[in-house]
């Protein structure tokens, strides 16, 4: 019998790390969990709330106590086949993904309050094994011993146009120059952040997807996947 493990994929900021994680997902029946889509969530409520100024400072001040307030959980959704995100009983998954949070999402991941109360909710839901998780500090943080670490990047003008054309199919307006100043500043701030910043794991296997396509990344991330699946197996 095949053992779960839990599968931890950390990297930079539209490199397809959430596009690989589902497909992972629905081939091994895991539950998939998008960090990065609870750290945006969060920015949705503190920009709805007014904890983040027009320019784009956060006030922490404000914000931490209101911390106890805010629940974020995912369900399946069985028309779509997929999970989205929900915001205190409401379902956010296409507000989170807008430009104006993604503009403001790094300063709040900065936070350590936040941080904390996260990685909390995400340990918790990965007790059981048999998830996915993908993020920026997966395999150092939240889940160091996990089965399989894997770590994505590709150059940052490839990540801009895929995030790009993403947005315009959501009916997104925004410029390729904006949405590369975006993931430059995000990458910045996510690999220089005091609290839990963006490192590879050492144990982490390299996907660099700047030349590959989904299919070629699905089937090198699954064969890792394979080999893993059966080192812990009965």
């Amino acid at each position: 019998m095949k053992a779960k493990i839990n599968i931890a994929i950390d990297g930079y900021s539209s490199c397809g790390k959430s596009t690989i994680a589902k497909a992972i997902a629905k081939e091994l029946h895991y539950i998939y969990i998008d960090t990065g889509a609870m750290y945006r969530a969060m920015t949705l409520y503190a920009l709805q709330h007014g904890y983040i100024a027009a320019d784009g400072k956060v006030n922490e001040t404000a914000l931490i106590p209101a911390l106890d307030l805010v629940m974020i959980n995912f369900k399946y959704n069985t028309d779509t086949y997929k999970y989205e995100t929900y915001l205190n009983g409401h379902n956010v998954e296409r507000e989170i993904r807008t430009l104006q949070v993604s503009n403001s999402v790094s300063p709040i991941s900065a936070i350590k309050e936040v941080r904390q109360k996260l990685v909390r909710l995400q340990k918790r839901m990965a007790e059981t094994k048999g998830v996915v998780m993908d993020g920026r500090d997966i395999g150092t943080v939240v889940l160091p011993d996990a089965e399989l670490k894997l770590f994505m990047t590709a150059d940052p003008k490839i990540r801009a146009r895929r995030r790009y054309e993403e947005l315009k199919s959501m009916g997104v307006d925004t410029s390729m120059d904006d949405v590369l100043r975006n993931i430059t500043q995000r990458d910045l701030i996510d690999t220089t952040r005091a609290h839990d910043p963006l490192i590879q794991a050492p144990d982490a296997v390299v996907v660099d997807n700047s030349n590959l396509t989904i299919e070629e990344q699905y089937q090198f991330v699954m064969h890792k996947v394979t080999q893993r699946m059966a080192v812990f197996s009965e």
